[in-house]
């Protein structure tokens, strides 16, 4: 299956999310809010879930294999640095104009 389009929806200073992606499949298929996770000093990823009346969570989609995680993994967390990247060189260019929410 083809990553064929990853988006950085929204970036986080603070706390351990950093921000919530959605990914596109083979332009067939999209996956909204991907977490992006720092914690313990390492970066992954955290699929869309829901609560259950136990409280406890379930993953509403996520990957069959290991081989599959750690590839989707991968590009998630390489477009958000490749992301922050981008902000950093607009801000360091003066092209970068912030926008109030």
């Amino acid at each position: 299956m083809t990553i064929t389009d990853i988006k950085i929806r929204k970036c986080f200073d603070d706390g351990p999310m950093k921000a919530v992606v959605s990914v596109t499949f083979e332009n067939a298929l999209a996956v909204h809010d991907i977490k992006v996770i720092n914690a313990r000093d390492k970066f992954f990823i955290v699929m869309p879930s829901r609560k259950n009346p136990d409280g406890t969570f379930r993953d509403i989609v996520h990957p069959i294999n290991a081989d599959f995680r750690a590839q989707l993994e991968g590009a998630v967390i390489k477009a958000y640095f490749d992301a922050l990247d981008d902000d950093a060189k607009e801000a360091q260019d003066g092209s970068f104009k912030p926008v109030e929410v």
